[in-house]
């Protein structure tokens, strides 16, 4: 028998058009699902029932009266899906821990605009999903939470930063969620959890009121099991805040990347490499199987796929870490709770110290240019393909090193070598599940646009899609 997790997103929106299923049943339903399954997964930190069933009360109300609504084919595209955000989120009354000890007791007062979009999308959200410490790692096992875990195989981590958030749409205890990428942290948990991701492009999703953004390496953006239901998403919450320091350009009018799934992308010239930038970092065999089968796909698709050489070089490296390090050190953690935070964590921050203003100018300079050359050689393809990741999903606790921090930074940049290139570049990029191990691990394949392209990545994958269905591989939870 059919269930409501089985519906995509948009059927659930359609469905409540339709008068089919209400919001507070959809509400209700996931709410078990999150109270039944989100302990062993490690979704979610804080749960918010009494409120998400106010709010879907309030929308059921709304739509059986017809006050002060639309008509039901001009409601918001997902009004009335439940939804979740990520606690590295500001949201207004609710606990925002960071994934640290140290924010145990914060309680936002404001929203962050994806918080307002979200809302103002109609949307409904159950609560907060986990991260790591401020976001920091590509692994999502903090002190305040539960490990989050891949639900097709719990011995092994959902990935990170947004690891909770791809937990919970993984597990269907959310059908889409909100997260947001600084080093790949959509693209990676994306990966390991047979999910897609999108990073957009710098400045197509806000970062207001209150996250700086001194480098532009981090955006928001969305989760979820189909493309259809990710575009979706993105159209909720695209669009810039007043004095945000990054634009992207709008879409044309009455044009939504909605409408980019139900386009062919035409013959693409699409570019391919498999040498990661990170010296010792080894591509796993399933992993360049992946990048092999997709690149026979594509032709079979009547896209021309040619090897390019990797646009970055190893010379990058450091100019990246002194960023990610002082980013780390500007955190607002009292002098008094520098002790209650992870080894890891305060390793980053002692690097990120040791930087002068002057240095880390320099660093963010010469990353700049790095990345504006590896943007123009490019420019000749109209998508480049990598893996998304280097290895499989790990184990809980692969990483973690507290004896040697340095090497648990380094074990997670093998291990993610091909996505924090196009934070830098700030390129829009989706992982797509398009390669399951025998095993039935999740493997992503990466797909990086031109600046601002998010609608072409969007068209071919849900040519990928049509072509490779991912939607019969659910875990055991489902």
């Amino acid at each position: 028998m059919t269930q409501i997790h089985d519906m995509s997103a948009l059927e659930q929106a359609t469905a409540i058009r339709h008068r089919e299923v209400s919001p507070v049943e959809l509400v209700e339903h996931y709410l078990s699902r999150i109270d039944s399954l989100s302990g062993e997964l490690g979704a979610f930190v804080t749960v918010t029932a009494d409120r998400a069933l106010d709010e879907a009360r309030e929308k059921e109300s709304a739509l059986k009266s017809g006050n002060d609504l639309p008509s039901k084919d001009s409601l918001p595209v997902l009004y009335g899906v439940p939804v979740a955000i990520k606690d590295l989120n500001l949201t207004a009354g609710v606990a925002t821990m960071f994934g640290s000890v140290v924010m145990r007791d914060f309680v936002s007062p404001v929203d962050d605009h994806v918080v307002t979009r979200i809302k103002e999308g109609g949307m409904i959200s159950l609560g907060k999903t986990n991260v790591p410490e401020f976001g920091l790692p590509c692994y999502t096992e903090p002190d305040v939470a539960p490990p989050a875990r891949t639900p097709h195989d719990l011995s092994r981590s959902a990935g990170g930063s947004s690891g909770g958030a791809a937990a919970a749409v993984a597990g269907s205890l959310v059908p889409v969620a909100q997260g947001n990428d600084g080093a790949g942290s959509i693209r990676i948990p994306a990966s390991v959890c047979g999910l897609v991701g999108i990073k957009p492009s710098r400045g197509r999703v806000s970062n207001g009121p209150v996250f700086p953004d001194t480098n532009g390496l981090g955006i928001n953006g969305p989760l979820a099991r189909n493309v259809a239901d990710a575009a979706a998403l993105l159209d909720i919450i695209a669009g810039p805040m007043p004095g945000d320091p990054w634009w992207a350009p709008p879409l044309p009018k009455d044009e939504t990347f909605l409408s980019f799934t139900r386009r062919r992308p035409g013959r693409l010239k699409i570019g391919r490499y498999i040498d990661p930038v990170i010296p010792g970092a080894a591509v796993d065999p399933e992993c360049k199987k992946a990048w092999e089968e997709t690149s026979r796909l594509l032709e079979e698709l009547g896209h021309e796929v040619i090897d390019c050489s990797r646009p970055f070089s190893e010379d990058l490296i450091p100019y990246f870490e002194i960023i990610w390090a002082v980013g780390a050190a500007s955190l607002p953690v009292a002098s008094q709770d520098e002790l209650k935070l992870r080894v890891l964590t305060r390793w980053l921050r002692d690097k990120g110290r040791q930087v002068a203003a002057t240095e880390y100018l320099a660093a963010f300079g010469a990353a700049q240019t790095a990345a504006r050359q590896a943007v123009e050689s490019t420019l000749s393809f109209d998508v480049v393909m990598t893996p998304t990741l280097a290895q499989l999903p790990a184990p809980i606790g692969f990483f973690r090193n507290d004896e040697y921090p340095e090497m648990d930074f380094e074990a997670q940049k093998r291990f993610t070598p091909f996505t924090a290139t196009y934070n830098l570049t700030g390129q829009p990029a989706i992982s797509l599940p398009l390669h399951w191990t025998p095993n039935g691990l999740p493997v992503g394949v990466q797909f990086i646009g031109r600046p601002a392209e998010e609608g072409l990545l969007l068209s071919l994958a849900a040519q990928l899609e049509e072509a490779k269905p991912w939607a019969d591989h659910l875990p055991p939870c489902w």
